[in-house]
C-alpha cells in the first residue's frame, strides 16, 4: 500500500518536518560521494550497533571509539539508498506536518528525536547481539505514524494499493490504515526473528509506533488540535471544524 495524500488539512506551515527532510537529504547527498569503504565506515560510527552499547567489552575488541552516545540521534539521519530515504520522507512529509501542527515546530522536534531513541531502544532489546548497524528515520516516522492514529484516526487515506500490474486507488480510514500497517511490522518482526534473518529493522518500527501513541498525550498543546477528533463528543475539538471530502 502506498500512500498518496491524507484528507486531515495542514493548519501551520511545517518548519519541523521540512527542516528534518532536509537534514536526511543533505546527510544522505553526502553519503553518495564517499567510497563504499568509508560508507561502511561511516555507518559503523555514526549508525546505532546494538553489540557496541550491550556488549561494551566487544566494542573495545572490535574497535569503536567511546561515545556518549550520538549514534543514538545520528542513525536517523542516514540511509542505505534511494527507496529507503523515499519512503521514509514521504511518509513523514504526508504524515508528519498534523503531527506539527498539535505539537508545535520546537516540540515536534524533541517528539521525534524521543520516538527515534524509542524505536533503536526496542531493536536492541531484540537483536542486541547483531554487529550490524542501523540506520534510517523509519523508527521515528513511526512514532509519527503512532500520533497520527490518536488524533485523527477518522481521517482518511488516499492509497494506492497495485495488484499484479493494476493500480487501484482506494479511500481507507487513517485507522485502518495505519493499523494494518503496524500489525504488518509486528508480524515482520516475529517472521523475521523466527527465520533468524533480521535485513530490516522491524521492532523498531513497532516501537516508535508505540511510542508516538504513548508520547503524544504529553506533547499535544491545549487548544490548537482543529481538527482531532474527540472521543467524548465523537466529533471534532471545535464545532466549526469540518474535515473537506477526500
Amino acid at each position: 500500500m502506498i500512500p498518496l495524500r491524507s484528507n486531515v488539512p495542514r493548519v501551520t506551515i511545517p518548519y519541523a518536518v521540512s527542516a528534518i527532510i532536509a537534514v536526511n537529504v543533505l546527510a544522505f547527498l553526502y553519503v553518495r560521494t564517499l567510497d563504499p569503504h568509508a560508507v561502511a565506515r561511516l555507518y559503523h560510527l555514526f549508525g546505532v550497533v546494538p553489540a557496541r552499547f550491550m556488549e561494551p567489552d566487544w566494542a573495545v575488541w572490535a574497535g569503536y571509539p567511546k561515545t556518549l552516545g550520538w549514534p543514538l540521534v545520528t542513525y536517523m539521519f542516514l540511509h542505505g539508498g534511494w527507496l529507503h530515504l523515499i519512503l521514509n520522507m514521504w511518509m513523514l512529509w504526508l504524515f508528519g506536518d498534523n503531527i506539527e501542527d498539535v505539537t508545535g515546530h520546537g516540540w515536534f522536534v524533541l517528539f521525534y528525536l524521543l520516538c527515534g531513541l524509542a524505536a533503536v531502544g526496542t531493536h536492541m532489546v531484540f537483536e542486541g547481539s547483531s554487529p550490524m548497524p542501523v540506520v534510517g528515520a523509519s523508527g521515528a516516522v513511526a512514532g509519527v505514524l503512532g500520533a497520527y492514529i490518536v488524533l485523527y484516526p477518522h481521517g482518511r487515506v488516499l492509497t494506492l494499493i497495485p495488484v499484479f500490474f493494476f493500480p487501484f486507488i482506494f479511500r481507507i480510514p487513517a485507522s485502518l490504515f495505519l493499523g494494518f500497517w503496524f500489525l504488518l511490522q509486528v508480524f515482520s518482526g516475529i517472521y523475521s526473528k523466527v527465520q533468524g534473518a533480521q535485513d530490516v529493522a522491524w521492532w523498531a518500527h513497532v516501537g516508535g509506533f508505540v511510542a508516538g501513541i504513548v508520547l503524544i498525550r504529553w506533547f499535544r498543546l491545549p487548544g490548537v488540535c482543529r481538527y482531532c477528533y474527540n472521543p467524548d463528543s465523537k466529533d471534532y475539538d471545535r464545532e466549526d471544524s469540518a474535515l473537506p471530502p477526500l
